[in-house]
């Protein structure tokens, strides 16, 4: 009976042992394993035995999600973030400014981050702090809100080159919020009002210009269209006008060939006083058509074309 229960309490023991001596490591984790106080080998993911009392796993400062730092065997190999509180921070022109940050880092060497660094979540979190103070007091103001990565860029290589030793990499730092005093945020507010209304006075003037431009081009077309059109008009009458006297004169030089040829015939008859003629009895003809024409006068040369005149049509009739 008492060896029974020996036995017993044996079982239990080596199962208890069995049981402490295995440890689970969960994807993306891993554990540093201590043997009688040093260092003896990392864990990987997976099912792994370790010897109870002889080892045990290495304690490290772990920061939970609500910012407390609590003692954990297991170290987390995924990025983490942390996001610090805001800090009052002194620019170059001593404008107070407070800025909270966000950092970006990953744990790559396990075995750095456990016996380099105390206590690694809060080492990171006071090396970002006097670094965001330096790199803010390099600059003014105005730089500040508007060079926000540069800032990050600088950040990020100071912590990435100081956290090297400790077996992190910072992978991102970003700006989340940069807010100046309440009096220099009425003042930024009041200047950029006033840029946006220089903006829209310079918009508007620009705006009247080339409306003016463009209607002193629209008018300057239309007055060289009326003149072109005008100088087309002109140029088609002239032609016009210049056909007409061509066939005017033509017609004219066909009658006159004709009436020659046909005074050339009658003997002893004169063209050209026949044409005078008929010139003279055209012009008492619009002469005599007026209104007020009562009294006509003729040269005294028309006696002599018309007698030829009448000579001519005896001499036509005898023929």
């Amino acid at each position: 009976m008492y060896g029974t229960i020996v036995l017993i309490v044996i079982a239990v023991v080596v199962i208890a042992y069995v049981m402490k001596g295995i440890k689970i490591i969960s994807q993306s984790e891993t554990m540093i394993i201590e043997r009688l106080g040093r260092y003896h080998r990392t864990l990987n993911a997976g099912i792994n035995v370790i010897l109870p009392i002889v080892e045990r796993g290495k304690d490290t400062c772990t920061r939970r999600g609500d910012g407390r730092i609590v003692m954990n065997s297991k170290i987390d190999l995924r990025e983490q973030v942390f996001d610090f509180d805001k800090q009052s921070v002194i620019t170059k022109d001593n404008v107070m400014t407070e800025i909270n940050a966000l950092l970006y880092f990953q744990i790559v060497d396990p075995v750095k981050s456990v016996y380099e660094i105390q206590n690694l979540p809060m080492a990171i979190e006071k090396l970002t702090q006097t670094t965001l103070r330096n790199v803010v007091g390099e600059l003014e103001l105005d730089e500040t809100l508007t060079s926000r990565d540069t800032i990050n860029s600088k950040l990020r290589a100071v912590l990435d080159d100081a956290t090297n030793k400790w077996g992190v990499k910072v992978n991102r730092v970003e700006l989340q919020d940069i807010t100046p005093p309440q009096s220099i945020r009425i003042a930024m507010e009041k200047q950029m009002q006033a840029e946006r209304d220089r903006r829209a006075e310079i918009l508007k003037a620009e705006g009247e210009k080339q409306s003016a431009i463009l209607k002193s081009e629209g008018e300057k077309s239309a007055e060289i269209n009326a003149a072109e059109a005008e100088k087309q008009a002109r140029i088609l009458t002239a032609e016009g006008q210049a056909k007409a006297q061509i066939l005017q004169a033509e017609a004219e030089a066909e009658a006159i060939r004709k009436v020659t040829e046909s005074v050339a015939a009658v003997k002893g008859a004169d063209p050209v006083n026949y044409l005078l003629a008929i010139k003279y009895i055209d012009g008492l003809k619009e002469m005599a058509q007026g209104n007020d024409a009562k009294t006509v006068y003729i040269p005294y040369e028309a006696t002599g074309v018309l007698g030829s005149l009448g000579t001519l049509k005896e001499m036509f009739k005898n023929s």
